[in-house]
């Protein structure tokens, strides 16, 4: 009886390694693969950055997939593994902030597939992610051919300019021509006095170069120079 009884214990306190067969072990963490990279695509697909920028965060994805289908095999049926793993968890801080709530709503999707995946609920991710995928192509179009674009990043412009001469004429016309956003936003005197620098806080518009900025600002009468770098934070 005692034996038994030891029997039944040591079954209840199996792992999950010792109730799932290495082979498909493997096949549960290569459809969870499949999962992630269906993800990562319709991701990829429906969303307005270049490659390089959004990179990080597909392959984030595709990894976040086969982690949670480990996690669910790991943690099988064991409520107190659960409770252990989340406090473990609860260690690690992420400070990244997500900047588009849209990027959350995926990471969720990758944790439910890789979630299916370890669980060997394969039906669930396979109706789920079609689903995804039709709602996300859906919302795109409705945003109007692929939304709006992505805006081009501020910058500081400064430019030197010799006392006498006219900030408001061929110096605002040619920012004007090559900026979307333009404002200044301080002046110094340089040169003892014998010039201004004029600081703005610039947005070029989609086509234009800060180099093609620079060479047709240095063509303009009075400019003694030209800098141009990243908008401080206050601007």
């Amino acid at each position: 009886m005692a034996k038994h009884l030891f029997a039944e214990q040591s079954q209840a306190q199996a792992t999950p390694e010792a109730t799932l067969a290495w082979d498909d072990m493997l096949v549960r963490l290569s459809i969870a693969a499949a999962f992630g990279l269906a993800v990562a695509a319709i991701y990829f697909l429906t969303q307005r950055k270049k490659r390089a920028e959004a990179g990080p965060f597909v392959s984030t994805l595709v990894l976040l997939a086969i982690l949670l289908a480990m996690v669910s095999m790991v943690v099988g049926s064991d409520i107190a593994r659960a409770f252990s793993l989340v406090g473990a968890l609860a260690i690690v801080r992420f400070r990244t902030v997500v900047e588009d709530t849209r990027d959350t709503a995926f990471v969720i999707f990758s944790v439910i597939a890789g979630m299916a995946a370890g669980a060997g609920a394969y039906v669930v991710a396979g109706l789920g992610i079609p689903l995804i995928a039709v709602a996300a192509f859906a919302l795109r179009a409705w945003a109007g051919n692929g939304g709006s674009k992505p805006r081009t990043p501020p910058g500081r412009l400064v430019v030197r300019l010799g006392i006498g001469s006219d900030p408001d004429g061929a110096l605002a016309e040619t920012l004007r021509k090559h900026s979307a956003e333009c404002k200044l936003v301080a002046i110094a005197t340089a040169r003892q006095g014998a010039a201004l620098d004029l600081t703005y806080a610039l947005r070029l518009r989609d086509a234009v170069t800060a180099l093609a900025l620079t060479t047709d600002l240095n063509r303009v009468e009075g400019v003694q120079g030209v800098e141009w770098g990243e908008a401080k934070a206050e601007e």
